[in-house]
């Protein structure tokens, strides 16, 4: 079955990847996608299964901001990060996991590989090396890919999380080509976490 030209490679990718016009005002740094990882991606031939943004699925593409207030970026990242851990957000959250563990078994169950999954660092929900709370960046994982890792890991399900940062893109070409070239390996499903280490595997 599906004996045709597709990969039946898979990678999950943090929604705004693709899409820079999900981002918080001031925070886009491209027009549309960040071009140079994205090039590197669909040249690769891996199918991109676009994660949504939990952010826009909770508080809205404004995220809420009150008319008229000024702030910063760094504020604004603070009360999203807020909002977020609030009892619907996580419950959201939750949801939005769950659909897509249920792709990512389907994918599994047909013979499809999933060579990982790549977030944003820094974002306050979809950091996977670093996140955005209390006011500052710090070494723990967002809000979604949290959630996202505790379900996988729960359901037996393995994956390699890598996160990448906007303005850095050589270590985000290089953050990608090591999930292209390692993932196969990596990622299934199965009773352990890979090389014994958690699910986020961040090293």
């Amino acid at each position: 079955m599906f004996d045709d030209q597709r990969s039946k490679k898979i990678i999950l990718i943090a929604h705004c990847i693709l899409n820079q016009n999900v981002k918080i005002d001031r925070c886009a740094r491209y027009p549309g996608a960040i071009q140079e990882l994205a090039d590197l991606l669909v040249d690769s031939g891996v199918g991109l299964l676009q994660m949504p943004c939990p952010e826009l699925k909770c508080l809205g593409l404004d995220r809420q901001i009150g008319k008229g207030l000024k702030t910063t970026i760094e504020s604004e990242d603070t009360r999203v990060a807020q909002r977020m851990t609030e009892a619907s957000s996580i419950a959201r959250c939750h949801g939005l996991a769950n659909d897509l563990i249920n792709q990512i078994r389907e994918y599994h169950k047909n013979g499809f590989e999933i060579m990982g999954v790549i977030g944003i660092n820094g974002s306050p929900i979809c950091g996977v090396e670093t996140t955005w709370t209390g006011d500052q960046e710090k070494a723990a994982q967002g809000v979604f890919i949290r959630i996202l890792d505790e379900e996988c890991r729960r359901r037996g399900i393995v994956l390699r999380f890598r996160g990448i940062k906007g303005y850095e893109i050589p270590q985000a070409i290089a953050a990608a080509k090591d999930l292209l070239g390692n993932g196969a390996r990596r990622c299934g499903e199965g009773k352990g976490i890979a090389n014994g280490g958690s699910a986020s595997d961040p090293g």
